[in-house]
């Protein structure tokens, strides 16, 4: 579309990246666009064959890790979780504030560079994530536990000072290899930073990893068939296959799509190669013959052993799934086996996609197309509830608002409060009317004399704030804060924050923002019985009186933009 100006391919040099970038240089007419791959060799040198080829086109290269901070993104993640700091900081960028972890991601930070109309993320994010190796960490990690408690009963404090070093490393390490949370926040930050620079569409090209196979897959990391880790990345794949729905559900974002290739990609080249492993050389050792006995020793001294020169085979480089000999090439491609599809074709459906095309291969559009969806039937039989509902708090004079177990606590922070403008109230005009400072007190009161109610609110976590400001009704347990410990200080700010999100609030200033939510709604239905149907919106608010769900609903869909699109 000539209105995408820049794309950003993620993964731009890899197997699928580069014919990516290829297809949307011959087919879209762009003025920029950013390649971006984890290895600086590998971009330049993409680099200078897609310039030769397109010379009409901006080209700019990035490199670099894309999954941590970008003071970290030019370091393998090795190098990195040998320190402790650097294991705080990416703890702190996964588990701490997501304000702060955005601000020095080098994602965002790419993003916010060069503000991609379109971003195609080839990235195997899948792979990525999920294979850091947390299967064997934990069971290390168990290992080094039974280990703790046999120094422990021994009472050897000499030993329990140099081993805690070893298990702190270890324990860190396996917090911050977590796939799902790493998963989360990644989604989390791209998202928000395509809303920030108003990206147009944001393409994936996922993996269903196992190459369209099932649990029977023959193909493993190690001697379990299927391999933990190969479940772990099918696990993690389609993890972000859910997130990336709830993001094409998201208001006021990008256009989300995603294309899952089932089949081995390959290829982009058949050569006779020195064959490396880790990014090193691998060499042709002479053998030893040793007698087995005892034990068995797995990973010898290398230096131990003659070297006879590096290790050479021909074979098909397969980009992120590795180089292929002849025999395993022909294996995994036979039919029956992953079978394979080339990166061509899945670059001509991404450019298709991008050009508005229903190619029918984007997975988020079926499993649109796919799911139950909200139906007349349960619409009816909701208002048969409400009012069933309705009659049961009439005959026991009880007060059924919220239990918490819906949340967030705002939400009920928010029914409570309605329902005690209601109570008081009944209609939106009459509070509109009254002064807040007289509301505040009204409500108060009113609470001090239906001690049950008070006690109800009090008991589900909810504190109650006095007009005062300075008095808190309040049971055993308060839900807001959120926090690992039982108590905190009550800092410049804090309190009003708090009251936000989960306080009942009879302050008059809070009264005031009902007032100024009550006047909007009214608003809203000068027009409800002169346009039809046209003037029922997601801003219209039917009612005079105040109806506590709606009231709230009408919030979460206006105020929070916390409203289905689809």
């Amino acid at each position: 579309m000539k209105s995408d100006r820049c794309f950003l391919v993620l993964g731009g040099a890899g197997l699928v990246g580069a014919q990516v970038v290829r297809e949307i240089a011959r087919h879209l007419e762009p003025e920029r666009i950013v390649v971006a791959s984890l290895f600086r060799g590998e971009v330049r040198e993409f680099l200078h064959d897609v310039r030769r080829e397109f010379p009409q086109v901006d080209f700019v290269g990035a490199w670099g890790d894309l999954f941590v901070r970008d003071e970290f993104s030019m370091e393998r993640r090795k190098r990195i979780l040998q320190s402790r700091i650097n294991r705080d900081k990416l703890y702190q960028d996964l588990f701490d504030s997501l304000e702060v972890a955005y601000q020095q991601s080098a994602l965002v930070q790419l993003i916010q560079q060069y503000k991609p109309d379109v971003i195609v993320d080839s990235i195997n994010t899948a792979t990525a994530i999920s294979y850091q190796d947390v299967e064997s960490m934990s069971r290390q990690t168990y290992d080094l536990l039974q280990e703790l408690q046999r120094i422990v009963d021994h009472q050897d404090l000499e030993a329990l000072v140099e081993f805690g070093r070893t298990l702190e490393e270890n324990v860190s390490t396996l917090m911050i290899s977590q796939s799902i949370p790493q998963l989360i926040r990644h989604v989390q930050m791209i998202h928000r930073a395509m809303c920030e620079v108003k990206t147009r569409l944001y393409l994936k090209i996922g993996t269903t990893g196992t190459g369209g196979m099932g649990l029977n897959i023959p193909y493993t990391h190690s001697e379990d068939k299927p391999s933990a880790k190969l479940m772990s990345k099918t696990a993690v794949a389609f993890a972000h296959s859910g997130l990336l729905f709830l993001m094409a559900r998201t208001p006021d974002g990008p256009l989300v799509k995603e294309l899952k290739p089932a089949a081995m990609i390959g290829y982009r080249q058949v050569s006779y190669r020195t064959i490396k492993r880790g990014g090193r050389p691998q060499w042709r050792y002479q053998f030893e013959t040793t007698p087995l006995e005892d034990t068995l020793l797995l990973r010898g001294d290398e230096n131990q052993y003659e070297r006879l020169g590096k290790l050479h085979m021909a074979g098909v480089d397969t980009g992120e799934n590795g180089f292929f000999a002849r025999g395993e090439f022909e294996a995994i491609t036979h039919i029956y086996q992953m079978e394979s599809v080339t990166p061509e074709e899945i670059a001509q459906q991404a450019v298709l996609e991008i050009k508005g095309s229903n190619t029918g291969y984007d997975i988020i559009a079926g499993i649109d197309s796919s799911i139950i969806t909200p139906s007349y039937r349960a619409g009816v039989l909701r208002q048969t509830a409400l009012e069933k509902l309705a009659r049961i708090e009439e005959e026991t004079s009880s007060h059924s608002v919220a239990l918490g177990q819906l949340g967030p606590p705002q939400l009920s922070k928010l029914l409570y409060e309605a329902h005690l403008l209601k109570l008081n109230y009944q209609t939106l005009t009459n509070v509109i009317e009254t002064p807040a400072t007289e509301v505040a007190e009204t409500v108060y009161d009113f609470l001090l004399n239906h001690e049950t109610l008070a006690t109800q609110i009090v008991s589900i976590g909810l504190p109650i704030l006095a007009p005062d400001g300075r008095t808190l009704l309040r049971g055993p347990r308060i839900n807001i804060p959120e926090s690992i410990y039982h108590e905190l200080p009550i800092e410049n700010g804090s309190l009003d924050g708090w009251a936000r999100k989960g306080w009942v609030d009879l302050r008059p200033d809070n009264f005031r923002v009902w007032h100024d939510r009550f006047e909007r709604m009214q608003r809203t239905q000068h027009m409800l019985h002169t346009r039809g149907t046209s003037s029922v919106t997601m801003k219209t608010y039917l009612y005079d009186t105040i109806e506590i769900g709606s009231v709230v609903a009408w919030l979460f869909n206006n105020d929070e933009k916390g409203y289905r699109i689809k």
